[in-house]
């Protein structure tokens, strides 16, 4: 895959996995997390495949989340880094938690796998098109 569309393919299933619908739906959210996940947050606080998969099913209402800056870089054929920018927009429709994200996806079997997350907070940024 050309590296400008696996970057749009993937920015696709990040995205996904934004969504509302999808954080409550385990078994889509199982597809999409490989079996070893784990993602530091950005509080500092880790988490394994199995917190995420408990904590999101279980959360009432999922924050609805901006994402911006994509940029990819490949690290072998089955292994890139995805990175970006995020933040909660509030029922005001303002930002906040923003955040810089880093994701390690993995090629299994011909499907894109989330390996490895994390977030660290940082400076406001206003919306951008992505």
């Amino acid at each position: 895959m050309v590296t400008d569309e696996l970057l749009q393919h993937l920015r696709i299933l990040e995205v996904t996995l934004h969504q509302p619908a999808v954080r409550r739906d385990s078994s889509r959210l199982a597809q999409l997390l490989h079996d070893e996940f784990i993602e530091i947050g950005r509080s500092g606080r880790h988490y394994t495949r199995e917190d995420v998969l408990r904590e999101f099913s279980e959360a009432s209402s999922p924050a609805v989340i901006w994402s911006q800056d994509y940029a990819l870089m490949k690290l072998d054929e089955n292994f890139v880094l995805l990175t970006y920018k995020s933040a909660h927009i509030e029922s005001s429709g303002a930002l906040s938690r923003h955040t810089l994200r880093s994701s390690l996806w993995q090629q299994v079997d011909g499907d894109w796998q989330l390996r490895f997350h994390q977030g660290t907070p940082t400076d406001a940024f206003s919306k951008t098109a992505t």
